[in-house]
């Protein structure tokens, strides 16, 4: 495919540092509010029960004041009973309202991230074919993965641990104000040494994770393209299986390496809130202890106040670490919302139109124009992120890479006509299938269906409209029948069965113990590459759309295979617009038009016999290609030299006279050639038909069956 994406290069050390350096983008966190508007009621609820927890944690060191001052040290053993019963009943109303927190607080995290991955989802669905050319399917993966965990431990810490922790704080000051406003101050004066280790060990986190999570990606698209069939067979082929180990183990050991600075610094966080909490302890009991002396308050004060100190220690500490994880999970949003960002090149106007064919439902066949068609691929900055593409990370642009891969191309597939494509690899003949879906859209020109602009039509009708079936195609991971049931949901096992018998692979579908629920295999990799393209064949079959595109579908398949499929495609083709591309020329001689691409533009057009009579691009394929199946399959000498033909040759298949015959280059079978150079091309049984003018000396004739050759007036 001439001026496809642009080259990549593969570094396998790791991250590029201008990606794992960058900083959560401001706003970050306002974007994930409207996530939450589906779930107000739950958060209603949610905050409720966390404010009923957040008092259940000031009640205990209350009743004990109340304990040691009016039960214990008055020696009021009814008041001693009535608390200790109170203290058993607020356990268990906090263990049913720690119950209730942990079932919304899940319920909204867990919803919230349903919503945010089922998104980032259909989003990448939407991009455009050229994304999936340079993303990583493992970064992706990634982000739908790895990403959107990080994202849920997000919003579970801010509704579970922030709110709680906050309301929770705010109950403990103000009760401890209640019972002394001079040791309460005493611990604000050292609240910010509990919040200044989150603060600064938390910026830094920021950036491991960031780099954990990139390292991550690359670990599973390295695993992905290795450990899939075709990967595999690669690596086992070439005999690497050290350094691919070796190349892993890199990564992995940077992996391993964040991760211990990461653990590291986590734990110099806990130990630093600990330390200072452990210090306010220490200060409230010696302050708290000389005003108990003096009486300034009673014994259960201070044992109140020391236990309400202690318990707050814990949502200081929360709400520390919290600052921490959720600076470093808002990573994750950061890096869903850089997908989100990516805008699709291929959108459907809001006014777009359903095709009228599709729109219908009857099937007709709509004709195909490109009008002044230009087109050139998009540069990777327009549609990929450099995130999604680390380890293959693109070279810089060159001044070619923005090359026009086609231009000013115009052309008409007849409604119902089977128009091909044929020219030398790299001449723009996929890119040119690959406009008739809308895979791309051309930078100039227009491409119509039924004299309708695709950009003014709707994705869903166009669809419906135009099938196609790849060189390499592609079978899911699943049952024949599911891969089948992909192109029409509703298809009965007699419709597919039908369209398996077309395409010349029911005989084997049913000589399989489990028939259409066979398992084919990761890529469809348990069926040999013309089973595969008859599977495939057989989807497009089931789809029976009015526009067809193959591009060289029959590449994979055997000579029986492939002349059995021919006559399935002539009956499933009639009646049809077909654009067929071929390498393989004997397969489009029937064409009522064939298209000759040559560097992204059309060099000739006409049927087979008429290019042949032209004598250009088309006759000199023609040759190259007839000259090397004739050299390959006789046992007798053979000339390279391919003389020019003077008049076209005939084509003959069957039993009867061969047509006005070209010249004919070698000889492998019996039968006299005339006296010059140019006999006729035999393709089956019956006599040859008049050979061309052909120069002085003698030139034997060109032989594929029983039959002598015809004379050459030489």
């Amino acid at each position: 495919m001439m001026g496809g994406p642009g080259p990549m290069i593969i570094r396998g050390d790791g991250p590029d540092s201008s990606i794992t350096k960058q900083k959560v983008k401001p706003g970050t966190a306002k974007r994930i509010l409207p996530y939450t508007r589906p779930h107000r009621r739950s958060i209603g609820l949610l905050l409720v029960i966390t404010t009923l927890n957040a008092g259940c944690a000031v009640a205990p060191p209350l009743l004990l004041k109340y304990l040691i001052d009016s039960g214990v040290l008055a020696q009021d053993l009814s008041i001693v009973v009535w608390i200790a019963v109170a203290v058993g009943v607020l356990a268990l109303f906090a263990a049913v309202i720690g119950f209730g927190e942990a079932w919304y607080s899940a319920k909204v995290s867990e919803g919230l991230i349903y919503s945010l991955r089922t998104q980032v989802f259909n989003h990448v669905q939407r991009q455009p074919l050229a994304f999936f050319t340079r993303a990583q399917t493992g970064a992706l993966v990634s982000r739908l993965n790895t990403d959107v965990i990080g994202a849920q431990q997000a919003v579970t810490q801010l509704l579970s641990t922030v709110v709680s922790a906050g309301l929770t704080l705010l109950f403990i000051l103000g009760t401890m104000l209640y019972l002394s406003w001079t040791i309460t101050l005493l611990s604000l004066v050292l609240m910010p040494f509990f919040i200044l280790p989150g603060r600064l060990i938390g910026r830094r986190m920021q950036q491991l994770v960031r780099q954990h999570m990139q390292i991550n990606a690359e670990m599973g698209s390295m695993m992905h393209e290795r450990f899939n069939v075709t990967g595999a067979l690669l690596a086992k082929l070439y005999g690497r299986p050290d350094t691919e180990t070796g190349q892993f183990s890199k990564l992995a050991a940077r992996g391993r390496d964040i991760g211990v600075r990461h653990s590291v610094s986590m734990k110099m966080l806990f130990l630093s809130t600990m330390l200072v909490g452990s210090l306010a302890t220490a200060a409230v009991y010696g302050v708290g202890g000389a005003f108990a002396i003096n009486g300034a308050f009673q014994v259960g004060t201070l044992v109140a106040l020391a236990t309400l100190l202690t318990r707050l220690m814990a949502p200081v500490g929360q709400l520390s670490n919290a600052q921490a994880d959720v600076m470093t999970a808002l990573v994750s949003f950061d890096r869903l919302f850089e997908v989100l960002d990516l805008k699709p090149l291929i959108a459907e106007k809001p006014d777009a139109v359903a095709l009228p064919s599709a729109a219908s439902g009857n099937g007709s066949a709509p004709e195909v124009e490109f009008d002044g068609v230009s087109f050139r691929y998009p540069k990777a900055a327009d549609i990929s992120l450099a995130s999604l593409e680390s380890i293959a990370a693109p070279m810089p642009e060159r001044d070619d890479d923005n090359a026009w891969t086609l231009q000013d191309l115009s052309f008409t597939v007849p409604a119902g006509k089977l128009t091909a494509l044929v020219g030398p690899s790299g001449a723009g003949k996929t890119t040119i299938t690959h406009l008739v879906p809308r895979l791309y859209d051309p930078d100039e020109g227009t491409v119509r269906i039924g004299g309708k602009d695709l950009r003014d039509l709707t994705l869903a009708s166009l669809n419906e409209t135009v099938g196609m079936v790849t060189q390499d195609a592609h079978l899911f991971h699943t049952t024949i029948r599911e891969n089948l049931a992909y192109a029409r949901p509703d298809a009965t096992e007699q419709d597919m069965k039908e369209a398996c018998k077309a395409a010349q692979i029911w005989d084997l579908v049913d000589s399989l113990p489990d028939g259409l629920d066979t398992m084919v295999g990761d890529r469809g990799y348990r069926l040999s590459g013309g089973e595969k393209q008859r599977i495939a064949m057989a989807r497009l079959l089931l789809k029976a759309p009015p526009v067809v595109v193959l591009d060289e579908a029959t590449a994979h398949l055997d000579s029986e295979s492939e002349a059995a499929l021919q006559r399935a495609l002539k009956t499933a083709l009639t009646g049809r617009t077909s654009l067929v591309i071929a390498h393989r020329l004997s397969t489009i001689r029937d064409a009522d038009q064939i298209l000759v691409v040559d560097k992204g533009q059309i060099k000739e057009r006409g049927t087979h016999e008429e290019l042949l009579e032209l004598d250009g691009l088309y006759a000199e394929l023609y040759r190259t290609q007839f000259s090397r199946q004739t050299l390959g399959n006789g046992d007798g000498p053979a000339r390279e030299k391919v003389p020019e033909p003077v008049g076209p040759p005939g084509h003959f298949m069957g039993p009867g006279p061969g047509g006005p015959g070209g010249p004919g280059p070698v000889f492998h079978g019996p039968g006299p050639g005339g006296p010059g150079p140019g006999p006729g091309v035999f393709h089956g049984p019956g006599p040859g038909g008049p050979g061309g003018p052909g120069g002085p000396g003698p030139g034997p004739g060109v032989f594929h069956g029983p039959g002598p050759g015809g004379p050459g007036p030489g």
